[in-house]
């Protein structure tokens, strides 16, 4: 048999440039652009574009309840029952009801005394209040520092307990678990729950603990985060504008219509009798607290989110510390979702519009279009109209609709409505990674429990090596480079560069902003560069 000639292996409009791999690259374009490149990518569009609209209806429907909140909604005090708690003569301080502080920690060395101190000065009666401190540390002498500022606020009559466990299965679910099963919580009333860079402000209980005092009917009350960090670096400033529409929108509509959302964890005041009910902390996701207020909303219990009532925290100034958190909070939900869907129709205890809510806003819209929807549509699909010029994205879903979005997102935090370029090109470069984790939880892939403790610095140590850091980060090329951010920025600059040469949608503009954004980040020149303070920032996964 005589050998097969290349011309038999090519069609014949191949063979006038079967030395040319830039021509024969050129003509398999050509070829599987119409029949194959076009059907799909016009299909893409359409699905982009329904998701969009979901996300567009949802904003505007949480902005026009917000907005009639602030005009007519009545103040928690008046929705709820609500008067201090007074002293009273015959019963001493037993009128007050006992209240459990947990401060679940894990070598916290930066940031355990502020939040331990802050603790010990809440202004409640001495001996209607405990102070438990949860130290999964494995650095030993953390451990013992932590132990001995326990044992210093002992010393002037503070009710604090150290605990520790010879495990750390669960993690933080693990802990909060662990440290309800001591004999002393059944004497507990209430359980306040602080991580361990919250501090909360010594009038905390008396403005929380009398919602849950007078109306039995309420579970959770939640208070604000207070970010006292938030102007050290653009990405702190970043992430500012994003919580705050989070607590300004998300959690005062649900609070305010549905008595339901997600508890943040943290800054937060449980009835002990709710959280029992609702079966206790679970470890099945990395999500723990808004697993355990699904559970506790599906036997009927209420939520209270209290907006006025700030908590001061940290925001994770490290692009490393920051990106690792992202995975949790958007591989969790996705995950919780697909384990507790079926749960929740099949739910009888609580109303059909409930459900709605809770499947269709909080998980669906909220937890994994908006993820999906931004990744795929300004970094895949609108880059790629741009080499296909036969598909073309309407106006109204390429700048009308994402612009109003936009300008909705935004009024949580109007002093940085000049940043809002540089927030929107963030936030895309983000969603790379929560997409990622979207699709992992729903899948349940193989990072679905990944665990890592978010990096704390604490303010004391942050004035002491924020000047030297910035001006010497540390010359860790393999931990500074990320691949996948570096390939899309190229992307990105190639269809920038081929609108400019041949395209007709002047996309140029922003895929050259996007693609700069995604290089930057990329190189891991964003957030602040500390050096290595602490292993406060371990990998670990649920047992």
């Amino acid at each position: 048999m005589d050998k097969l000639s290349s011309t038999t292996l090519l069609p014949d409009p191949f063979q006038d440039t079967r030395n040319d791999i830039t021509g024969q690259i050129g003509l398999i374009w050509q070829h599987i652009k119409s029949p194959l490149i076009v059907p799909l990518l016009r299909l893409a569009i359409v699905v982009s574009l329904t998701m969009l609209v979901m996300l567009f209806i949802e904003r505007v429907y949480m902005g026009i309840v917000i907005v009639l909140v602030k005009l007519f909604g009545r103040k928690p005090e008046k929705r709820y029952k609500w008067e201090p708690i007074r002293d009273d003569v015959e019963m001493g301080n037993s009128v007050y009801p006992m209240v459990l502080i947990q401060i679940p920690m894990y070598n916290e060395k930066e940031v355990y005394q502020l939040s331990i101190g802050a603790a010990c000065g809440l202004s409640w009666p001495s001996d209607r209040i405990i102070i438990q401190v949860l130290d999964d540390s494995t650095d030993t002498t953390i451990k013992d520092m932590v132990e001995l500022e326990c044992e210093r606020w002992a010393s002037k009559g503070i009710n604090i307990r150290y605990q520790i466990r010879d495990n750390r299965n669960g993690y933080k679910a693990g802990a909060l678990k662990e440290g309800m099963k001591h004999s002393y919580v059944k004497h507990c009333d209430f359980v306040a729950i602080f991580d361990a860079d919250f501090q909360p402000e010594p009038d905390f209980l008396r403005r929380t603990i009398p919602f849950l005092f007078h109306n039995p009917e309420i579970a959770l009350v939640q208070a604000r985060w207070k970010f006292v960090n938030s102007d050290e670096c653009l990405m702190t400033r970043m992430q500012e504008m994003s919580l705050d529409y989070h607590f300004t929108v998300e959690q005062e509509v649900g609070s305010s219509n549905y008595a339901f959302f997600g508890f943040n964890g943290t800054a937060g005041v449980w009835r002990i009798a709710a959280l029992n009910e609702a079966g206790g902390w679970k470890d099945r996701t990395t999500v723990e607290d808004m697993d355990l207020a699904v559970r506790a909303s599906l036997k009927g219990w209420k939520f209270l989110y209290l907006g006025t009532l700030e908590v001061k925290n940290e925001l994770p100034s490290t692009f490393k510390a920051y990106r690792y958190q992202q995975h949790r909070w958007s591989c969790g939900p996705a995950n919780l979702f697909r384990k507790m869907v079926m749960e929740i129709i099949r739910n009888k205890r609580v109303s059909l519009w409930k459900k709605v809510y809770v499947i269709y806003s909080f998980f669906f819209v909220r937890k994994i279009i908006a993820h999906i929807v931004t990744f795929f549509f300004y970094c895949i699909i609108m880059p790629a109209t741009v080499l296909v010029p036969e598909v073309e994205i309407p106006k109204w879903g390429a700048v009308y609709i994402p612009s109003i979005i936009t300008i909705l997102n935004s009024v949580g935090t109007p002093r940085s409505l000049h940043l809002m370029v540089f927030w929107i090109l963030f936030e895309n470069v983000m969603s790379l990674h929560r997409t990622k984790a979207t699709f992992i939880g729903l899948l349940e892939a193989g990072r679905v429990n990944e665990w890592v403790v978010t990096e704390k610095l604490g303010d004391a140590l942050r004035t002491k090596v924020t000047t030297k850091a910035l001006k010497k980060p540390p010359l860790r090329i393999g931990e500074r480079i990320h691949l996948l951010e570096l390939g899309f920025g190229a992307f990105l600059f190639f269809c920038g560069c081929y609108d400019v040469a041949f395209g007709k949608n002047h996309y140029f503009i922003y895929l050259y902003l996007q693609s700069i954004a995604f290089v930057v980040m990329g190189f891991g020149y964003i957030g602040t560069s500390f050096p290595t303070l602490s292993k406060t920032c371990e990998l670990d996964t649920l047992a």
